[in-house]
């Protein structure tokens, strides 16, 4: 392994990031927290160059775009969860059958509904918290110089990212991009797919695995 500080912190960050994207509408201090740090606003370039950020406000941009394209992407028109995907009835799973209930559960991850508009735990909102939870923790064992627990966080992250963001949310996240009517949920699209990629060969670099076997 050649893990950094940084490595994590910006893995961290990056899931932190998108997960807050896609669990609930946006606030007007997330969109001010992207306004206000020029490296973040570069992750939404479309965004950045909207001609309606220059013309409002983030409250008017809020309450009359963002908030009715995340109506549209995530409660009305697409299905952000797991097991719509991979179910064959298409059903959402949203008992203790779920498949990532016992995971989250064998590494203590509560998992709150009521602060997302999310009626189950493998919403992709919830999944990508469950990462950054993973990171998060990943950051504690450096500090303490604990390399198993490391090697042991690589190994989680490497097997949910396989076994389940990877299985389905790409297909949710193309769908997303392409029925986006804001550039901020575009562009939310686009960075969520190639961080997971990316960060999928990241995991498996650092653990010495071969990529042939990816997904």
């Amino acid at each position: 392994m050649n893990i950094t500080l940084e490595d994590i912190e910006n893995r961290t960050a990056l899931y932190a990031l998108i997960s807050r994207l896609m669990i609930t509408e946006v606030d007007e201090e997330f969109l001010k927290s992207i306004e206000s740090n020029r490296e973040i606003l570069e992750l939404f370039p479309n965004y950045k160059n909207w001609k309606k950020r220059k013309e409002f406000n983030v409250t008017i941009l809020k309450e009359r775009y963002l908030d009715v394209d995340f109506t549209n992407l995530s409660l009305l028109h697409l299905v952000p969860y797991e097991t719509f995907y991979t179910r064959d009835d298409q059903m959402v799973e949203s008992a203790g059958d779920n498949p990532v209930v016992a995971i989250y559960d064998s590494l203590n991850f509560d998992v709150n509904l009521e602060k997302g508009r999310v009626v189950s735990p493998d919403h992709i909102g919830i999944e990508l918290e469950f990462m950054y939870m993973l990171c998060d923790s990943m950051k504690k064992a450096f500090e303490n110089n604990d390399n198993d627990a490391l090697h042991e966080f690589l190994l989680i992250q490497r097997g949910f990212l396989k076994d389940h963001l990877l299985n389905w949310a790409p297909m949710y996240l193309i769908n997303m991009k392409k029925e986006s009517r804001t550039p901020l949920y575009h562009d939310g699209a686009e960075l969520a797919l190639e961080f997971m990629l990316s960060d999928y060969e990241y995991v498996n670099e650092q653990l010495g695995m071969p990529l042939v076997e990816s997904i």
